[in-house]
């Protein structure tokens, strides 16, 4: 079987995103009680070390991918890209030959999605796109889980999306193609996502729509999703924040969504920017589920990369 590299959810596909949610499910449920060092009863994946690249800082995604492979029974090897060889002039290419003999998978977050690609063209063992500047699928995939946990059906889904049209909202795209919902993003002029994820996922057969009214992109829906403003590795820009300011999701912009409306956000979080406190804290939010969710869906991934799923 050939490698399976997941750097875009398409990598997968929908069928295979819908069985790593089952998956995270169950194995979720079955670990009720358990403490959460303790490997599932089956260790699927005994044996097996996880290379971890870190070359941006991560709280979630570090915690998760190394929780995930002790759950499954494996180990991880973390390394910073300032204590490793990659920082100091080695290439990418020799990067993934040298791991690839060393290790079972490798999983990087980075900034330039051709840096990734190119550790996958080289590696001969599955690499996993924890985060770069175009996409963060598997964010993606631990949201959707959140979503159908709180009774959300993906199908025909009404998804809205406030502010920064950035990396994480290119991957919601293409999780709307596959898993058939739609999306209203509201984003100031200037900030939309790249056009190649909304032909993509209007390709798909999903319904997108640019709204440059907050209210409108928030009338109906079932979810709504923000993200910092100024994302890793920018500079503070007043004029981008400026830009922001009416998308900010507030009870006044949640009041627009369906009653049973849930709150999504990626973390970490700027309360008072992008989302207020009474939304971030309040009844609709669900962004801790989300979180806790990023160990579960990890592990999903994970399986799939192994051929497992």
């Amino acid at each position: 079987m050939s490698v399976r590299h997941f750097l875009d959810l398409s990598d997968a596909g929908g069928d295979a995103i819908a069985a790593m949610i089952n998956d995270a499910i169950d194995r979720k449920e079955a670990r009720v009680g358990m403490p959460k060092g303790a490997p599932d009863d089956d260790a699927p994946l005994k044996g097996r070390v996880l290379a971890m690249i870190f070359e941006k800082n991560s709280t979630r995604t570090r915690v998760s991918f190394d929780m995930a492979i002790r759950q499954l029974g494996g180990s991880s090897i973390i390394m910073e890209a300032g204590s490793m060889q990659l920082g100091r002039g080695e290439t990418v290419a020799d990067t993934a030959r040298v791991l690839s003999r060393m290790v079972d998978a490798i999983m990087i977050r980075t900034d330039d999605h051709a840096k990734i690609e190119e550790l996958a063209r080289h590696a001969t063992v599955p690499v996993i796109n924890g985060l770069t500047d175009r996409s963060h699928p598997c964010q993606i995939v631990a949201d959707l889980l959140t979503l159908v946990e709180h009774g959300k059906a993906l199908p025909g889904l009404e998804l809205a999306w406030l502010g920064d049209g950035n990396n994480v909202l290119h991957s919601i795209l293409e999780a709307a193609g596959l898993m058939k919902f739609n999306v209203r993003y509201g984003v100031p002029e200037g900030y939309e996502p790249d056009a190649e994820f909304v032909e993509m996922a209007r390709a798909a057969g999903s319904t997108v729509t640019l709204c440059r009214d907050a209210s409108k992109a928030a009338s109906g829906a079932d979810v709504l999703v923000t993200d910092t403003w100024v994302s890793m590795g920018q500079a503070e820009a007043a004029e981008k924040l400026a830009a922001m300011r009416p998308y900010q999701v507030n009870a006044e912009l949640m009041a627009h969504a369906q009653d049973d409306a849930v709150f999504l956000h990626c973390l970490p979080a700027h309360v008072g920017d992008e989302v207020s406190k009474d939304v971030f804290e309040g009844p609709h939010s669900v962004v801790w589920d989300e979180a806790e969710n990023r160990i579960h869906a990890q592990k999903s991934v994970l399986r799939w990369a192994f051929g497992q799923l």
